[in-house]
């Protein structure tokens, strides 16, 4: 779909506006290629222009698909000089991450041009943003694609740029479609906006991680196929070959999960410069933060990265980084797109992303600006599971979208998430994104006062649904071809790109049959032993629930002190590496896993008290699974601390369901939990198995303190997700 035959050659003036820009991006003497040259002659060429058409035609639409530091900032950059110099109007950029913002405002103004954003952060300088653009003084506004779905900012700003947009950028455009590896709802609202737009307005769209599928829906939702030019109403589509001659890919797939943790601490100070270690998980960004420095010492300049850091400290972290003031960011893929650092040396995965054009993304961080970067991929049968997981999250179900749909047709108005949420017994995310899915079709929409059905018919696209989990699963067995190294992995990750060029890169781990050097499979036990040690000792803190859930469950608001548990202690949480061993065997059976677990237990109950918390009196097991880790390791724990034994009675019942909302659970466990012991004036340690919720433990603290417990001390062996 390539085509270079629509480029109108650019005027003088425009020429040297373009140079400028593309000067103060890459230093003097430079120039716009000739594929850059392609797109902004195609941008800036006027509707219609070279046509023969006598009535408006819709302005250019162009999709350029292109390997990460190819240069597409530099297609709109240009293109917004040129359209602002000509007397155009502003240039709205709609980008997925604040991080990518940030670099795209900082290189606007080295091109001279006045940008701004509008974001979660500054919301004290909007009504200031907001009159700078509608006065013209303004060149570019960055948005996101949730700012987009928001009435105000359509009221505020969309209508004030109706008929006025010079050009509508949309960057990492793969996350429109769907079938692409970051399909994002809430982007599904460009769609919107280029239905309202003025057709005069040229439109483009950058990704460097699309294959032909999404290619070919990208280029559709921008304005159909057939043959590209500017002026005609279609998509010009711009595409490169994607391999990177700087990455030196490698893979490793035999080390068990805490091996891998130490695989990061032993290599990492001969990994080149500074970089990324990206991990599946917020859980693991800390814990392998916390088992590198067991090996390094506590100053090693590491740190972690995770979507659950204020805006001010990831900036922090970002430009931390960006001055190699950090060995390595350990992140989750909230540093990915736009992330911006040419001479980042090197990018290690612990844990596979579920596609190869998701992984491409990231390791493309990597190498922009230098001969040789390394890249390194830890991988794991455990990940199978969250590819599973990230398969099938997203894929409505039509059931549970036809009772959001009831509910809101029979509310008498706008009803809130947390409002639909108790109605319908959905947990909160999952009704976030459903009312999102179904916003994207037509049949809700979110207004001032909440969200309303709009009463357009839905129906559930069973055949479209069933393809993109398809597409899916087919993209979890390409990585598991590029874990088990079966061809070229540079050729493999291309190819799985449809990049026409894919071919052997000669320097990858398969086809140099060894691994980057100085780096090995090895790792020491020593190393994992300290790894495993420092983690096992860094209980989590437990923090008690504080309101009660309302809804089905009758009772809301704050939960009186006199029923609250104590903030308690968790032993492992989710698949902690340094716990999964232990607690597989010991779920087995295994009487020494049990008896290390126990141990494990009286340490972080002997290092609780240290710092100042509460003697028990009395030692009571809660039973949640069909495992008896609670009992046994509260047998240890009277044994060891000379404690009478209690358990708390639970009445079998068939658990409250996976999805079950707050309300719904604690429901369930209110009428499960049998009649207390007698605990008056007693401090009770609460030896639990295993929750995700701890609504278990909330019901179970006020039981015992209805039965007289002076403090009940909550101690959960393994909190999952």
């Amino acid at each position: 779909m390539s085509s270079s035959s629509a480029s109108v050659a650019l005027s003088a003036q425009q020429r040297e506006a373009a140079d400028r820009v593309i000067e103060s991006l890459a230093g003097p003497g430079a120039r716009l290629r000739d594929d850059q040259l392609t797109a902004v002659s195609a941008l800036v060429t006027p509707a219609g222009a070279g046509s023969g058409a006598s009535g408006p035609i819709a302005a250019a639409r162009v999709l350029v698909v292109q390997a990460t530091g190819w240069g597409k900032s530099a297609v709109y950059w240009s293109a917004t000089a040129i359209s602002r110099a000509a007397g155009g109007g502003p240039t709205l950029i709609v980008s997925p991450l604040l991080s990518l913002m940030r670099d795209q405002v900082s290189a606007a103004e080295r091109a001279g041009l006045r940008a701004a954003t509008l974001n979660s952060s500054n919301f004290d300088e909007w009504s200031a943003i907001e009159g700078e653009l509608r006065s013209g003084e303004l060149d570019v506004l960055l948005v996101s694609p949730e700012r987009l779905a928001n009435p105000g900012f359509g009221r505020r700003v969309l209508d004030a740029l109706a008929g006025q947009l010079g050009l509508l950028v949309i960057d990492e455009a793969h996350a429109i479609s769907d079938w692409g590896h970051d399909f994002r709802p809430d982007y599904r609202r460009v769609s919107d906006v280029l239905q309202t737009l003025n057709p005069q307005t040229p439109v483009l769209a950058t990704t460097a991680t699309a294959n032909a599928r999404v290619t070919e829906d990208v280029a559709a939702q921008l304005g159909g196929g057939g043959e590209p030019g500017p002026g005609g109403g279609h998509t010009l589509v711009l595409r490169g070959s994607l391999a990177r001659k700087s990455l030196h890919l490698n893979v490793i797939d035999d080390l068990s999960p805490i091996e891998r943790y130490g695989w990061v601490a032993q290599y990492l100070p001969s990994l080149p410069g500074s970089g990324i270690v990206y991990v599946l998980t917020v859980a693991d960004a800390d814990r392998l933060v916390d088992a590198i420095r067991a090996v390094h010492g506590a100053d090693y300049p590491v740190a972690a990265y995770t979507g659950q850091l204020d805006g001010d400290s990831r900036h922090r972290l970002e430009d931390a980084l960006l001055r190699n003031q950090v060995k390595a960011l350990v992140a989750t893929s909230a540093l990915g797109m736009g992330y911006d650092k040419p001479d980042l040396g090197f990018v290690v995965h612990v844990g596979s992303p579920p596609s190869p054009v998701s992984y491409y993304q990231q390791v493309g961080r990597a190498g922009r600006a230098l001969d040789d970067a390394v890249v390194m991929l830890l991988a794991s049968r455990a990940d199978d599971a969250i590819w599973e997981h990230f398969a099938t999250a997203t894929i409505p179900d039509p059931d549970r979208m036809r009772v959001l749909l009831d509910t809101l047709g029979a509310a008498d108005g706008p009803m809130s998430v947390p409002q639909l949420e108790s109605s319908t017994g959905f947990r909160r995310g999952r009704v976030e994104l459903m009312l999102k899915q179904l916003a994207v079709d037509g049949a809700t929409e979110r207004g001032p006062d909440g969200w309303e059905s709009t009463g357009r018919p839905w129906t559930y696209d069973q055949e479209h649904y069933d393809g993109v989990l398809a597409v899916r699963r087919r993209e979890a067995d390409i990585m598991r071809a590029y874990v088990s190294g079966r061809e070229c992995l540079m050729q493999l990750l291309t190819s799985s790109l449809d990049d026409p060029a894919a071919e052997p890169c000669g320097r990858c781990s398969v086809c140099r049959g060894q691994l980057t050097e100085p780096l090995s499979a090895e790792v020491a036990d020593d190393t994992v032993r300290a790894i495993t040690g420092a983690l096992r000792r860094s209980a989590l803190l437990l923090e008690p629930r504080k309101m009660w859930p309302g809804g089905a469950f009758g009772t809301r608001g704050r939960i009186a002190a006199g029923l609250a548990a104590e903030p308690g202690r968790v032993l492992a949480h989710a698949d902690a590496p340094e716990w999964a061993e232990l607690l597989a065997a010991a779920r087995r059976g295994d009487e020494q896993a049990m008896t290390d677990l126990g141990d494990a237990a009286v340490a972080t109950l002997s290092a609780w008290v240290r710092d100042g918390g509460r003697r028990p009196d009395v030692i009571a097991s809660l039973r949640l699974t069909g495992t008896v880790l609670a009992d046994k390791v509260a047998d240890h724990l009277c044994e060891v601390g000379r404690r009478p034994r209690l358990s708390v009675p639970v009445r079998s019942g068939d658990g409250p369901g996976r999805d079950a909302t707050g309300a719904t659970e604690a429901v369930y466990w209110r009428e499960h939990l049998g009649e207390m012991p007698d605990v008056a004036g007693q401090t009770v340690l609460l030896v639990v198995d295993e929750t995700s919720s701890g609504w278990p433990i909330t019901l179970a603290a006020a039981a015992l303190r209805e039965a007289g417990a002076d403090a009940v001390l909550p101690l959960l062996i393994h909190r999952t997700v």
